[in-house]
């Protein structure tokens, strides 16, 4: 029975190093590196969120500025009149619209 219990370590392995020890280490590596929530992925997962959150932010600015917009459009009767004529070349009735290309 004693001879299961008295181990003799050999020359080549360090006198800290133990087997808790190395049971542990490889417990944090698999945690960092193996599976489901490893610390690669989750890094990855807060790069991705980031960007995301930084396209909310920009396509809240381009809704915001598309509503004033709208609400210009709305309240404005000659900037609507002005938008009509140069992007979609309507005009009123009787009236003759000559368009040159000139800048």
């Amino acid at each position: 029975m004693n001879n299961l219990f008295n181990f003799q370590r050999p020359k080549w392995i360090p006198r800290w190093l133990s087997l808790p020890l190395i049971i542990f280490v490889g417990f944090i590596v698999s945690l960092l590196f193996f599976g489901d929530n490893n610390f690669m992925l989750s890094s990855k997962y807060k790069a991705q969120a980031n960007e995301l959150k930084s396209q909310i932010k920009a396509n809240q600015d381009s809704a915001a500025r598309y509503n004033a917009k709208i609400q210009e459009l709305n309240t404005d009767r000659e900037s609507l009149e002005r938008l009509a004529r140069e992007k979609y070349g309507m005009k009123r009735i009787n009236e003759e619209v000559y368009i040159t290309d000139i800048p």
